[in-house]
C-alpha cells in the first residue's frame, strides 16, 4: 500500500507542475493563481520524498509530519468535492427562455478585440438573441489599464457586427468585478424585480449567479457559455479559491 501511495504522490506531484507548464504556454504568466499547481506539486513531491525517507528510517518521527499532510489533502479533496460538485452542477444548466434581460458579464478586452474567454460568452449571446427576440441585454464590464475600449463597448461592437440589434443592448461600463457588474447593472437599468438571466462561461455560472442573488435579484438564472476544455481543471479550482474566499469574508 505504502509503495502504491509513494508512486502516486510522484505521479501527482509531475502531473502538477506539466500541467503549470501547459497552462504558461497558452495563456501567460499573467493568469490567475496559476502558481497554485507549482505549489501542489510541491507538495505531492516532498509527499513523495517523506515516504522514502520513512521507508529507509521507520523509527523516524517523520510519520507525524506524513500524517498531518495526508490529513490536509483529506480536507482539500473533500472540500474540492462539495464545492466542485456545486460548479459542476450550474455547468450545466439549461437557458430559460424568454427572459427579461440577459446580462452578459465582461471579461478582458485585447486592445480592441474580445478575449477568447469573452468571445466564448458573446457568442453564446447571439444565439440566446437569435431564439428570444424579444430579450435586452445588458453588457456589462468597464475598462482596464490594459483595455483601448471598456469591455461592455467591444461587446456592443461584436455583437452589433453579429447581428444583433442595437436598440436591444444597454450599456454599463463602471464595474471592475463580477459583484459589480450585477450591482451596477441593476442601479442603472432596474433589474431586481425582472426576469434576469447571467451569461459567462460555464465554470462561472455558479458564482455569478450567487452574487446575483445576493445582490437582490428576484428571478435569476445562469447561462452558460463554453470554455476552454484545457484549462477546465485550473478555472475550476480557481473558482473554488474563490468561493472559499467569499465565505471566509
Amino acid at each position: 500500500m505504502r509503495n502504491y501511495l509513494q508512486t502516486g504522490c510522484l505521479v501527482l506531484g509531475i502531473l502538477c507542475f506539466l500541467y503549470y507548464v501547459a497552462i504558461i504556454l497558452y495563456a501567460g504568466f499573467h493568469t490567475s493563481i496559476a502558481w497554485i499547481w507549482l505549489a501542489g506539486g510541491a507538495f505531492f513531491i516532498l509527499l513523495w520524498q517523506m515516504f522514502l525517507y520513512q521507508a529507509r528510517h521507520p523509527g523516524s518521527s517523520v510519520r507525524f509530519a506524513i500524517g498531518a499532510m495526508g490529513a490536509l489533502m483529506a480536507v482539500g479533496i473533500v472540500v474540492i468535492a462539495v464545492f466542485g460538485s456545486r460548479i459542476a452542477g450550474a455547468m450545466g444548466a439549461k437557458p430559460e427562455p424568454g427572459l427579461d434581460y440577459v446580462v452578459v458579464l465582461g471579461a478582458q478586452v485585447r486592445g480592441t478585440v474580445p478575449s477568447r474567454a469573452l468571445r466564448r460568452r458573446l457568442d453564446q449571446a447571439v444565439a440566446y438573441a437569435q431564439e428570444n427576440p424579444d430579450t435586452k441585454f445588458v453588457l456589462s464590464g468597464g475598462q482596464g489599464p490594459d483595455e483601448g475600449i471598456s469591455e461592455a463597448q467591444c461587446m456592443y461592437e461584436y455583437l452589433t457586427q453579429k447581428g444583433v440589434a442595437a436598440d436591444r443592448l444597454l450599456l454599463e461600463d463602471q464595474s471592475t468585478s463580477t459583484e459589480e457588474n450585477l450591482r451596477f447593472s441593476d442601479e442603472k437599468y432596474h433589474l431586481k424585480d425582472k426576469k434576469v438571466g447571467v451569461i459567462s462561461n460555464n465554470f462561472h455560472i455558479y458564482r455569478a449567479v450567487k452574487f446575483a442573488r445576493a445582490a437582490g435579484y428576484e428571478s435569476v438564472s445562469g447561462i452558460p457559455a463554453s470554455a476552454d476544455l484545457g484549462m477546465q481543471p485550473h478555472n475550476i479550482l480557481r473558482e473554488i479559491c474563490a468561493l472559499i474566499v467569499d465565505i471566509l469574508h
